[in-house]
């Protein structure tokens, strides 16, 4: 088959002399996938950790050409997964001048596209639909029969059309997405009506409005989200349009920690660059991304609804932010984010969790949170830090010794405030060994952090001032 590179205008007889070949949007994205898996390319980008179960599913799914429902918790990557199918499409197809469904001129299906190409033949105009307006997305909330499907137009009866007539239909975003691709999110808060109308595109791919007789063979390929909780459990989706649904790809969140530290880094953007630098070391990353894998193991969150990657993002970007506010402030040239500056994380963590009302014991929110941070805290340090060296320090503590840190608290005063304290102290710098005074500030907050989670020291709070001591 030749190739007609738009935005070349053209006519019918050009696309029959060029050896055009007119397929389905499923045929189209089914062989586009095997090139590029035949190529080796990467098929998703900026997706992490789902290159050996989420990926292959899909592809399977996608060459056995069925609709797909996404299944998974929120911040799962639903959404993404649905757009970038569309990288699957063709650049461009060729469609009849003027047809609001986007019609194929080898199989128009409209009175419109058959008249038109019946009238004029080769000297029908063709027009191009680039691949960035062959995919739309539709939230099930509100979402009426009219909207997808479609209605009698009032305004088209009123200019004279006749009823009978089918110019008198105002199409819905379906029929209009013919040689599209189609998303619902949210499938179990669909209305069952617009159900209905869903299922029978599903099995028949024909639509029906308001009785009228008039059937459209439409090409559209079709995506559903949900939440296993609502899909599962709560029976708002009819069983005729679960039944028609091809496959069911299960989404999941990170199942490595350094997987979802990789995607809190790519979402959450460089913070390196510009004026006062922060720089992240790993374990801090590796503390931020653990409070979401402790929150997500909680038994006071509701696990139907689960705890977004957002959540590490959004908490990843305070710490950060908090570190950079300390570093303009006090002048330094660069900031390291601290354990201390976790204590910014309760503004961006709020509202994010769904508190497991069932649950025997009940937890503020702030309490859930600071417990899983301690938690987070702990788990990191008895990975990174060897433990012998480690009870001589906690002795120091039994001696009287205060150590007082704090989010606020200049770099350098961290080498003045542990002159007393003995060589032991060299341990906390071989977890990340650096003569930056800002990273071993980090580092020695990482280790009496790390000793209070493992209940070897004490520690009080008071107005940003955190106080180590037995």
């Amino acid at each position: 088959m030749k190739s007609i590179h738009p935005p070349h205008p053209c006519v019918f007889g050009d696309l029959k002399a060029a050896g055009w070949q007119s397929k389905s949007i499923k045929q189209e994205i089914h062989d586009n996938l095997l090139d590029r898996l035949a190529a080796g390319d990467t098929l998703f980008p900026g997706l992490v950790g789902y290159e050996d179960t989420v990926i292959p599913e899909l592809c399977t799914a996608l060459l056995a050409k069925h609709d797909i429902l996404f299944m998974g918790e929120k911040g799962q990557a639903k959404s993404r997964l649905m757009r970038q199918l569309a990288d699957l499409l063709d650049p461009y197809i060729p469609y009849i001048a003027g047809s609001e469904l986007h019609e194929d001129p080898f199989q128009p299906i409209t009175r419109y596209g058959i008249e038109r190409i019946a009238r004029e033949g080769d000297e029908t105009p063709i027009e191009w639909w680039p691949r960035s307006e062959r995919y739309v997305e539709r939230l099930a909330p509100g979402t009426k029969f009219a909207d997808v499907i479609g209605e009698i137009d009032p305004g088209k009866l009123a200019a004279g059309t006749s009823l009978s007539a089918e110019e008198s239909l105002h199409f819905g975003l379906i029929p209009r997405m013919n040689r599209g691709i189609f998303a619902m999110n949210e499938v179990p808060e669909l209305d069952e009506l617009v159900q209905v109308g869903m299922f029978n595109i599903l099995e028949e791919r024909d639509v029906q409005v308001r009785g009228y007789p008039v059937r459209f063979d439409l090409d559209i390929f079709i995506l559903f989200s949900a939440n296993p909780a609502t899909y599962n459990r709560s029976g708002k989706v009819i069983p005729q349009l679960k039944d028609r649904i091809g496959s069911i790809i299960r989404t999941h969140y990170p199942r490595e920690r350094h997987y979802g530290v990789e995607i809190m880094e790519q979402e959450a953007g460089a913070c390196d660059e510009g004026r006062f630098p922060v720089r992240v070391p790993l374990f801090m990353k590796e503390i931020c991304e653990q409070i979401t894998i402790e929150l997500r193991r909680s038994p006071y969150v509701d696990h139907r609804s689960g705890v977004s990657a957002r959540f590490s993002i959004a908490n990843y970007r305070s710490m950060v932010a908090a570190a950079r506010r300390r570093c303009a402030v006090l002048g330094e040239a660069h900031a390291i984010p601290r354990i201390s500056d976790l204590g910014h994380l309760h503004a961006s963590s709020m509202g994010k969790l769904e508190i497991d009302l069932m649950s025997s014991h009940q937890m503020s929110e702030d309490q859930i949170l600071e417990a899983a941070q301690l938690e987070a805290i702990k788990t990191v340090f008895e990975e990174y830090a060897d433990k012998h060296g480690l009870e001589e320090i906690a002795d120091v503590f039994g001696k009287g010794v205060q150590v007082q840190v704090g989010s606020m608290l200049p770099s350098a005063e961290y080498a003045e405030r542990l002159k007393r304290v003995p060589p032991a102290w060299e341990k906390a710098f071989e977890i990340n060994p650096a003569d930056d005074p800002a990273m071993r500030a980090s580092c020695v907050e990482f280790v009496l952090a790390g000793l209070y989670a493992g209940e070897k020291i004490s520690r009080t709070q008071r107005h940003g001032t955190i106080t180590y001591e037995t």
